[in-house]
């Protein structure tokens, strides 16, 4: 199949986004836009998985956000002890909420511009909550994003905000959260860091990347699968 190029390669890209991850979303368990901001703050250099297990009983303990502001900076930390780095994680936590209250009456601003005056909080934390919790597109550029944004060409840059930046020239207003989403669940399943999967992944005739590793390793490109064929780590749907 010949490589598709520029705005054309990005829709065959999402259409197959599409196919694959059609109701990707976060996976931060949470009832509300403050419990989701907190979720994502303890995100950091953490599994999703780990935050899941944390914060059930940390909602019930601190259950708005003058409750966090109140807590008691040890019985805090102990809580989230497992999620790593969790004394910066309970003073930004804390110092985040005594924000909501003194400034945005203790509900969470649905603006990035005002969202990432919050200690604890930048554009990535920012754009999860948007997403999410209001609707709002935004970009949220992790460790996965980053990674197959290089991948696949759309970025040169380590840096996420620039990474970001560069996402937004390309991509579609209206399918940032949702691309953010998906890219996130692919480079968790087929594009890891160390391993990716090149020769199962459905969009590897769109992406440099498999080339240019095997140009490195001396070795052929692994082939493109074939259209149609399941990405690895992914299942059909019955019907």
């Amino acid at each position: 199949m010949a490589k598709a190029t520029g705005s054309r390669r990005i829709e065959q890209m999402l259409l197959r986004l599409d196919e694959r991850y059609p109701e990707a979303a976060t996976a931060l368990t949470h009832e509300d836009p403050l419990q989701l901001l907190v979720a994502t703050i303890l995100s950091a250099q953490c599994t999703d998985d780990r935050v899941n297990r944390v914060t059930p009983p940390l909602f019930r303990k601190y259950p708005d956000a003058r409750a966090f502001a109140r807590a008691d900076i040890r019985e805090l930390e102990e809580m989230v002890r497992s999620t790593g780095f969790f004394r910066n994680k309970a003073r930004n936590i804390r110092e985040c909420c005594r924000g909501l209250l003194e400034r945005f009456g203790g509900e969470v601003p649905s603006k990035l511009e005002d969202l990432v005056t919050l200690p604890g909080v930048g554009r990535k934390t920012a754009n999860v909550v948007l997403g999410n919790s209001f609707g709002i597109p935004g970009i949220t550029v992790d460790t996965h994003v980053g990674r197959l944004s290089r991948r696949l060409g759309l970025s040169r840059h380590e840096d996420p905000v620039k990474v970001e930046f560069d996402l937004m020239k390309v991509i579609p207003e209206s399918r940032w959260s949702t691309f953010s989403m998906q890219l996130i669940w692919h480079g968790r399943r087929v594009c890891s860091s160390r391993r990716p999967l090149c020769g199962d992944c459905f969009l590897s005739d769109l992406c440099p990347y498999p080339a240019r590793a095997s140009r490195k390793k001396g070795r052929p490109a692994p082939r493109p699968r074939k259209s149609g064929a399941p990405a690895a780590g992914t299942r059909r749907r019955a019907g």
